[in-house]
């Protein structure tokens, strides 16, 4: 079973050591500006900046009482890597996905129980729009470069953005930079759905049936039926 909770200052000693030695985001990649110092603490220190000057700026999955996962975000103006993109700049109106990152034997499923949560704290703190750099080829360049981070990835990848409802604004043969625009009413029904759910789960009672769909699930759901088959 995947639990979840918000990424504040009480929760960094929950994170999983790929998610919390990854500092792809919190750097900018110039090679100039000197080696970055230990990665533990630069993230930490990433993570107390924004949360006391903005707010939550990530997701904690755990599965069977273990780190199984991590997603971070955050203004771009607080993410030093979000102007190196080819597709730069980010939205004035949008928060900059910023980074996913995945630990050993985590489940099958847990990146999209982490977008559901993104998606439900962001709208309720009246953001407008996600938005994100994808990637679409192994081949990335310096540009993907992961900074002795140790994780097998940190930029999500663009099929799996598209599948969950975001759309490419900006084409690129390997960045391109996506959108979620997550402020409406069918959305938000869904996740008053997805937290009644939980609620009753949490006392043993179910309220749906199992396998049905809400926020970014549903949303994978809903394109995969529009797909053409062939």
């Amino acid at each position: 079973m995947i639990s979840i909770r918000s990424l504040d200052l009480s929760a960094v000693d929950h994170l999983g050591p790929r998610a919390r030695r990854c500092i792809y985001w919190q750097t900018d990649g110039d090679s100039t500006s000197g080696t970055p110092g230990d990665p533990e603490f630069e993230k930490e220190a990433w993570i107390s900046h924004v949360s006391l000057e903005w707010g939550v700026c990530g997701q904690i999955a755990r599965a069977a009482d273990r780190p199984a996962a991590a997603a971070f975000y955050a203004p771009p103006g607080m993410i030093p890597r979000a102007s190196c993109f080819p597709t730069s700049p980010v939205g004035a109106d949008a928060i900059l996905l910023a980074g996913m990152s995945v630990e050993g034997s985590a489940p099958a499923g847990v990146l999209t129980s982490l977008l559901d949560a993104v998606v439900v704290d962001l709208r309720s703190r009246g953001i407008k729009a996600i938005e994100a750099f994808g990637v679409t080829s192994e081949n990335t360049g310096e540009i993907a470069s992961r900074d002795g981070c140790g994780a097998d990835s940190c930029v999500p990848a663009t099929s799996f953005l598209i599948e969950h409802g975001f759309t490419i604004i900006a084409p690129h043969e390997t960045h391109p930079r996506l959108r979620l625009d997550i402020q409406s009413e069918h959305l938000w029904k869904a996740d008053v759905e997805r937290a009644l759910d939980q609620l009753f789960a949490e006392r043993g009672f179910a309220t749906r049936r199992l396998g049905v769909l809400s926020g970014a699930s549903a949303r994978a759901q809903a394109a995969r039926s529009r797909a053409p088959r062939y």
